[in-house]
């Protein structure tokens, strides 16, 4: 098997390929070089209501709260169906911008 390549790099996705050729893995670009797997990818939402607050609080305890905002503010937790949190500092909208293979117009991990 080959190793993960960058098939659409400007758009944020990456593929790995199987040698048949067909994809078998799509990583979603998280912000600062952080990917998840976006098949595994619940949902994405914004960490200001009360319920995902609770969610993300109950996800450090448990240890399944995985912090990849480089100390910058939460924008979105993104739910894994691995029963995972993952925090990112990219707003919900550029991430489902990402995940339709788009390039949102504003700001991204590289305007500080």
């Amino acid at each position: 098997m080959r190793k993960p390549t960058i098939a659409h790099d400007e758009l944020h996705i990456a593929h790995s390929a199987k040698e048949d050729g067909g994809i078998c893995l799509q990583l979603l670009n998280i912000g600062f070089g952080s990917m998840v797997s976006a098949e595994r990818l619940l949902a994405v939402v914004s960490p200001d209501s009360a319920p995902i607050k609770r969610i993300v609080q109950e996800g450090k305890e448990r240890g399944t709260a995985i912090d990849a905002t480089y100390g910058r503010k939460t924008k979105a937790v993104l739910i894994m169906d691995s029963d995972h949190i993952v925090l990112s500092a990219l707003t919900p909208e550029v991430l489902a911008a990402r995940l339709n293979g788009e390039e949102p117009a504003g700001r991204d991990e590289r305007d500080g």
